[in-house]
């Protein structure tokens, strides 16, 4: 039985050894024999799919990286865990920054939206005023070409005057708007 150990233990110290030394099919190996449980320790750890496939590459990839830092003191599967267990930690601490910053953006962004929104809100209040303040014969025709789209000649049926009333009611209109609103910004601005 003791036999047994340390014929086990001289066989662990050899791949340790061997993949220290740059044996690729050693550590080809060691891969497939470790590669699903430590999957499945990660999983199990994090329910994270995305972090398991992450922390097994890389745990396998510093394993041959730093293959001359490997000890031949513990066994390989003691190793590979407790790189595996730093990777996990250190993805997982990425992970919660990434929240953090992900979170600050939205409320950020939903604090902006809202600024926007709001100002975008007293812009039309502003635009509907100043369209409520034309001639009744002038809003109505603007309403209509602008509000419902009908073209002029459509308007000058409806109301009853000739296409070219029509046109010179929406110059007027968009001219009146564009002055009434030029004079609201120049306050706001002063």
């Amino acid at each position: 039985m003791f036999r047994l150990i340390r014929y086990l233990l001289a066989i662990m110290e050899s791949i340790v050894q061997d993949i220290i030394n740059g044996n690729i099919e050693s550590f080809k190996m060691v891969y497939q024999q470790y590669h699903t449980k430590l999957y499945f320790y990660v999983l199990k750890c994090t329910h994270s799919v995305y972090i398991a496939e992450e922390t097994v590459q890389l745990t396998f990839i510093l394993l041959w990286e730093k293959r001359e830092k490997l000890s031949t003191n513990f066994n390989i599967s003691t190793q590979i865990f407790r790189i595996g267990k730093s990777v996990m930690t250190d993805l997982l601490r990425k992970q919660q920054v990434r929240n953090r910053h992900t979170q600050t953006l939205v409320k950020d962004t939903t604090t902006w939206h809202v600024e926007t929104d709001i100002s975008v809100k007293e812009e039309l209040k502003r635009v509907y005023n100043s369209i409520e303040q034309l001639s009744p014969i002038r809003k109505n025709v603007f309403k209509l070409s602008r509000f419902e789209g009908l073209p002029h000649k459509e308007i000058a049926r409806q109301l009853s005057i000739s296409p070219k009333t029509v046109e010179n009611h929406i110059v007027r209109a968009i001219r009146q708007l564009k002055n009434s609103l030029l004079l609201l910004l120049l306050l706001v601005i002063y």
